[in-house]
This record gives C-alpha cells, sequence and structure tokens, in this order.
C-alpha cells in the first residue's frame, strides 16, 4: 500500500549571522509537525536550509577579507550544528549557492522570460540592503524599511522586472476561494487588503553586485534574492533532476515561515507559479514571533539568545518542549529563563519525570522489575483506560490542525490522572496483603502501559525522551515510533523494567545563579535502595493541642477561580478563590507541582481564617492544605463535589 506523501518547509535562513532562539522556534515547530506526520505514516520529506546570495552577504565578507562563499560556509556549518543538536530531522538541507538550484533558478526564470512576463527597465528606487526589498515612498516608515525600521538607499540601476501585476486579480481570487490557503486568518485578511492596494511589478534581478546567480539569458545581471530563494521549495522536491520525487511531493503541504514574511510566501511566490502553470502549495502559515521579556529580539538591545548555550545547559527536549508547550502557534511568545526552569521542573520533573521513576521504581521493588499482564481491570482502570484512547483521539485531531500547544496539554493532562491513579491505588498498601497481589499486578501494569503510549505520543516533541522511557520500561527503541500502536495492552507480558536515573532532574539555581540539578550536586545523598515514595511517610512528632486550639482554625472548601505564576520566583502560584460567596487571593507554593490549568476549578480545602501576609508584595489571605510524600512532592487536599464555603469538619 502506497504510503500518503507530506512536504513541509521552513525558511531558508540568512547566514548574515549564527541563527537565534527564534529560529530554532520555527524549525522545532517544523520538525514536531514532520515527526508527528511520520508517526502516521506518512512519507514525509522535510526541507529546510540556507538563502546565501545578496548584497548584504557581498559586503560582509568583503570586511572580512574573505570570498562570499568562504563567509556563508562557515555560518551554515554553524547552522547545522544547530539543527543536529535541537534533534532536527529535516530529510534535505538546500543551499541556494549548489549548482542543482542554480540550474532550477535559470530554467524557469528563462521560461517565464520566453513567454513575456520578465521585462527589462532603468529603475530607481529604495532599496533597504538588510531585507533587499525595494520600497516606494508611500511605503516607508517615518522614512524607513517598513519591514525592520532601518534606513534605505537611493538605488538606480538597469534591472529586470517580473508582472507581479499582471495576476493580482487571479491571485486575490485564489486567495478568496481557498480560505486555508494562507494561515492563521489575520495573516490571510492582512494579504487581501494588502493585494487590493495595488501591486507593483517586482525587481528580479541587480547589477550592482555579483554574488548571485547569473541571469541566463543576459549574464550582466544576477538574479534578485526572492526570485531566487523562493525557488528552493522546487529545488528541495527534485524539480529538473528527479521528476519522480517531484510528482510525489509537490504541491507542498506546508510553508511555514515567521509572519513577517508571510507576503513573500503568499504573494510573490503563488504568482511565480501561476507564471509557471505550477499548482499552488496548499498552505502558507505565519507563526508568530518570539520575544525576550515581553521585548523583540535585537542585538542592539543586547537581548539575542543562543539556542546552543541553552541546549547545552537545559538539553535539548527541554528547549523544545517549552517552545512547543509555552506558544500558541500564530500568537507572539514570550521566552524567560524563569519561565523555562518553571516549566522543566513542573512538567517534566514533577510530572512525566517523577511519573516514570515512581513506576519504574515500584515495578522493581514489588515485582523483580518483571511487568505482569494477567488481571481483570476495575472500574478506577477502566476510567484510566478510557482516558488513554481519548487522548491518543484528541491528539490526533489537534495535531492535524496544528494545534501543537493542545495536543501537548492533552498528553499532560493524561500524565495527571496517571499520577492521581497512584495516590488512589496506593501501591505501598497494597504490597502490604498477599491478597491483593493480583490487585497490584494490575496497577502496575497500568502504569507502565500509559507511559508506553505517552513516550508514542510525545515522540514528535522530545524525540531524545521518548527512547530513554522505552529503555527503562525495557522495550526496544524503534526506528519510528507510530502512533498505530498507542493503542492500549501493546505492553507484552513479562517486560523486565530497567531502572535508571529521573530522567528530568529538578532544577534549582545557587547564589551564583547558576543551574543545578541532583546530579550535580557535590553533596548530593546517594539514592535510596527503594523510592520513598512506596512507603507510608513517618510522622513528624509535634507539640500536643487542645480541642480547643485545634477549634480557632476555619477549615474551608474553595474553588479557584484562576491561577497565575508570580514572576521571577520558582514555587509560588497565585490564585484567586472562591469561599462562598467571597472571593480572595491567595499566594501558595505549589508552582512547582501545578500548572495552572490543573488548579482551575479545583476543590480545595483552605485554612480561612489565617492572619493576612503579603508575598512579593501581594496580600495572601489563607492557606492551601496539602500532604507531602516525603520525597518533596506535594499533594492538595481535594473536596470534589462539596459546595464552596462547605465547613471542614
Amino acid at each position: 500500500m502506497t504510503k500518503p506523501s507530506f512536504y513541509i518547509t521552513t525558511p531558508i535562513y540568512y547566514p548574515s549571522d549564527n541563527l537565534h532562539i527564534g529560529h530554532a522556534y520555527c524549525t522545532t515547530i517544523a520538525d514536531s509537525i514532520a515527526r508527528y506526520r511520520r508517526a502516521a505514516g506518512y512519507d514525509v520529506l522535510f526541507l529546510t536550509g540556507s538563502d546565501e546570495h545578496g548584497q548584504k552577504i557581498q559586503r560582509k565578507a568583503e570586511e572580512k577579507g574573505v570570498t562570499p562563499i568562504q563567509y556563508v560556509d562557515a555560518i551554515v556549518a554553524n547552522f547545522k550544528l544547530l539543527w543536529e543538536k535541537l534533534g532536527i530531522s529535516n530529510d534535505d538541507f538546500i543551499r541556494t549557492s549548489e549548482k542543482r538550484h542554480e540550474k532550477v533558478v535559470q530554467e524557469i526564470m528563462q521560461k517565464i522570460y520566453d513567454q513575456g512576463d520578465i521585462y527589462k527597465k532603468n529603475y530607481e528606487g529604495l532599496y533597504c540592503v538588510p531585507c533587499e526589498s525595494y520600497w516606494l515612498e508611500r511605503q516607508l516608515v517615518d522614512g524607513k524599511c517598513p519591514d525592520c525600521g532601518r534606513p534605505v538607499e537611493k538605488m538606480q540601476e538597469e534591472s529586470y522586472f517580473f508582472k507581479l501585476s499582471k495576476y493580482q486579480d487571479r491571485l486575490l481570487e485564489y486567495i478568496e476561494q481557498n480560505p486555508d490557503f494562507i494561515q492563521p486568518v489575520s495573516r490571510r485578511n492582512e494579504m487581501i487588503n494588502f493585494i487590493k492596494q495595488g501591486l507593483e511589478d517586482l525587481c528580479i534581478t541587480r547589477t550592482t553586485f555579483d554574488w548571485g546567480i547569473k541571469v541566463p539569458f543576459d549574464d550582466k545581471h544576477v538574479v534578485y534574492v526572492w526570485f531566487d530563494a523562493l525557488l528552493n521549495y522546487f529545488t528541495g522536491a527534485g524539480y529538473g533532476y528527479d521528476e519522480e520525487k517531484f510528482k510525489k511531493f509537490w504541491p507542498a503541504d506546508l510553508h511555514l515561515v515567521g509572519k513577517e514574511i508571510v507576503r513573500f510566501h503568499t504573494i510573490i511566490w503563488p504568482i511565480m507559479l501561476m507564471a509557471m502553470g505550477a499548482e499552488l502549495p496548499k498552505q502558507v502559515y505565519g507563526h508568530g514571533w518570539l520575544v525576550v521579556e515581553g521585548d523583540k529580539m535585537s542585538k542592539s538591545k543586547g537581548n539575542v539568545i543562543d539556542p546552543l548555550g541553552l541546549i547545552e545547559e537545559f538539553g535539548a527536549d527541554a528547549i523544545r518542549y517549552f517552545l512547543l508547550r509555552e506558544i500558541n502557534l500564530g500568537s507572539d511568545g514570550n521566552f524567560s529563563r524563569d519561565a523555562l526552569i518553571t516549566r522543566i521542573n513542573a512538567d517534566l520533573a514533577n510530572d512525566l519525570g517523577n511519573l516514570l521513576h515512581r513506576t519504574v521504581s515500584m515495578i522493581d521493588k514489588y515485582h523483580g522489575g518483571k511487568i505482569h499482564k494477567t488481571a481483570v481491570p476495575e472500574a478506577l482502570d477502566n476510567e484510566l483506560i478510557t482516558l488513554a484512547g481519548e487522548t491518543v483521539e484528541n491528539y490526533k485531531k489537534a495535531m492535524d490542525k496544528m494545534e501543537i500547544n493542545a495536543a501537548i496539554k492533552g498528553v499532560w493532562t493524561l500524565i495527571s490522572r496517571t499520577n492521581k491513579y497512584i495516590d488512589e491505588t496506593a501501591p505501598w498498601l497494597l504490597a502490604k496483603d498477599e491478597a491483593k497481589a493480583a490487585r497490584l499486578e494490575a496497577v502496575m501494569y497500568n502504569l507502565a502501559e500509559v507511559l508506553r503510549i505517552v513516550a508514542i505520543l510525545i515522540s514528535p516533541f522530545v524525540p531524545h525522551t521518548s527512547p530513554k522511557i522505552y529503555t527503562q520500561l525495557g522495550l526496544a527503541v524503534p526506528a519510528q515510533f507510530m502512533l498505530a500502536d498507542a493503542v492500549w495492552g501493546g505492553l507484552p507480558d513479562g517486560t523486565i523494567v530497567q531502572k535508571g536515573e529521573p530522567i528530568y532532574p529538578r532544577i534549582e539555581i545557587n547564589e551564583e545563579g547558576v543551574t543545578v540539578t541532583a546530579a550535580t550536586k557535590k553533596t548530593a545523598p546517594p539514592a535510596p535502595a527503594a523510592p520513598k515514595v512506596a512507603e507510608q511517610p513517618k510522622r513528624e512528632e509535634k507539640e500536643e493541642i487542645s480541642i480547643d486550639d485545634f477549634a480557632k482554625i476555619d477549615l474551608r472548601v474553595a474553588t479557584i477561580l484562576t491561577a497565575e505564576r508570580v514572576p521571577k520566583t520558582d514555587k509560588l502560584m497565585k490564585l484567586s478563590v472562591k469561599i462562598g460567596e467571597e472571593e480572595r487571593t491567595i499566594v501558595s507554593g505549589i508552582a512547582q507541582h501545578y500548572t495552572e490549568e490543573q488548579l482551575v476549578g479545583r476543590n480545595v480545602i483552605v485554612i480561612a481564617n489565617l492572619k493576612a501576609a503579603k508575598l512579593r508584595g501581594i496580600e495572601s489571605r489563607g492557606m492551601l492544605l496539602a500532604a507531602s510524600d516525603g520525597q518533596g512532592n506535594l499533594v492538595l487536599a481535594d473536596a470534589p463535589g462539596i459546595a464552596s464555603g462547605s465547613k471542614v469538619k
């Protein structure tokens, strides 16, 4: 049976300097979509690369005293290193300086010239060198480039022009008849408005520099950057040298680009394709920018973040997870170091890492490491099994719509529910009763089976983590994780787990501001032979109080209305709670144990008459009750189904 095909591209990045975290964000999104499609059974072509020609590159090379190709070679090598470290699974890396691309550009340019859609004239205009763009006076903003805000230069030279205006009405009709072609909707509306203002014919050659592809019908000219760069998507698909490949993968299913270059990909590129008589890509998606502490990255502001340094410090999967989980695709997203550490500790260490470590440790302790698939599930088990199945189906729907953030949240809901399942089934108590041996086997199997399914679902997002989960579960790591295997019951009876170190140790910041984990602390205590979570924690001796003392405490059921992390703290969560008809704010140190989504709507027990206190400038009126398992993990005292304001007696 022939596999369906899927062709996805990133922009080809400009090698004027090394890449930053914003570029890593775009490519991580594309990689996750490509990995998902492979897991769903598609034959995927995933293309990224470098856009190497233009006046800006030539000037930089001259400043360095090297040739343009020598200049870009060194930077492109860093591109490839970053993609390798980040775990990017691209099938091809296109460089516009390659001969295969030069041939494609010259062949297509000749074709469009021969049919009369390219003409020559002297041109005088305003040119932005960094953006490689010509602008009209009316398009400038405060006399500067509307895209980058930098000064423009007056240019006068003989150039060839492409008849964009000829295809204006045809393109507008196509966009209006194909609502999914440009996404999200806000970008689509912007492009429709831009086209309706009228399109100018496009300058596509230059004579004032020579670092570029020679125009086939006039070798005094080199091809201007966009007419060269956009054709990389044809070259990567095999046009002109592998017709079978090109027929299979064109038209592209998805061009993923930053919102600042949507216009080039949804106006210039489609019109080029129309002039060629070729099919248009199925979708162009313009994602938002990644800002740092609320501000766009800029060298002048000193807030450009090197992703290689982050990967070295936190690991590639932690960076990938944060970028995909924290930001809604299409919207601008904020990057901060504090938010990254908080997300790693809450989701990866506390939720996923703790679930794996507890599960494997208990199987190792109670069953000598062997997983038993023998018992008949009980009602509580069926609830977990049903949730696992629903999670897989909702995950597929979300990923098919590129709602990556929603897909991840769904998986983490399953992870959180499974952690709660441990508390509900209390394996440490089952282990003390021989009559409940079969029940304990069932609980252990269910925990391990959830982890197996979770490993499959998260493999597109954190590709280095899923193999670690499989290894600790005692499973052979597949060459390709497949969604078809995410069906309950796939974990074989008799599988032997392989207990290992926690896959995501908690991160702390020492006094010097350096991140440390339990593995890097010089004074870290040795790991216990068996996990303490499997034992009932010892009661700490406290001074006895009278019933009169206890009567002074007003315990009430409260409903959490909103939850948000307190900025620049690792532990604090600001909660708005409702106690009966009263709303109040409580600041609680539970941010390392629960996400905002896990808290909102929850009925908890609070000390309602605790004296108000200020924490980080926020007045807190009350305290949440929680239990500790002796390992530093907190579980809130819940009161599901009990009306808000009810007194706890």
